[in-house]
């Protein structure tokens, strides 16, 4: 997956947060950026679009993060989740990690820099299982080939 085609998700309730994420995202990296500030929107833009990976807030008015990343996780598992929380929301950050498969929290305030990192990573993971998905496709039909083949060769000298 390169920068030039990945797009990610940010769900946040304060605008501010979501407009200091974008502008550093789309000034410092190619990501196409989608922000939302309501997880109900976030849900509703991810039915119909594909979407890399996605950033949400933990404490949210509509559902917290939580709750979100596990709806996102139901329309597109294979998308690295990230969760923005509090010093004081870690708790929760953890639950998380355990209930819909996180890849990472971020503590606010958020280091621009490790921040870009950890969506790097989160997208060259999701890249590598792509493709170990698509080599366990081949090996699975060259094996199912050299069943048929050996069928065929039973055939023959039975």
């Amino acid at each position: 997956m390169s920068e030039e085609t990945a797009t990610l998700l940010i769900v946040d309730d304060e605008e501010m947060v979501l407009t200091s994420l974008s502008a550093f995202l789309m000034l410092e990296t190619d990501y196409n950026v989608e922000t939302f500030t309501s997880a109900n929107a976030a849900i509703e833009f991810a039915e119909g679009n594909r979407f890399d990976l996605v950033i949400s807030d933990y404490l949210m008015p509509e559902m917290d993060g939580i709750s979100l990343l596990g709806r996102l996780k139901e329309i597109l598992p294979e998308s690295p989740r990230i969760l923005l929380t509090g010093y004081t929301d870690k708790e929760n950050a953890i639950k998380g990690i355990n209930e819909v498969g996180l890849f990472q929290y971020i503590e606010k305030p958020w280091d621009n820099e490790q921040l870009r990192l950890v969506i790097r990573n989160g997208l060259e993971k999701q890249q590598l299982l792509s493709q170990l998905q698509q080599k366990i496709g081949e090996i699975n039909q060259a094996y199912g080939d050299l069943q048929s083949i050996q069928k065929e060769i039973l055939k023959t000298f039975a």
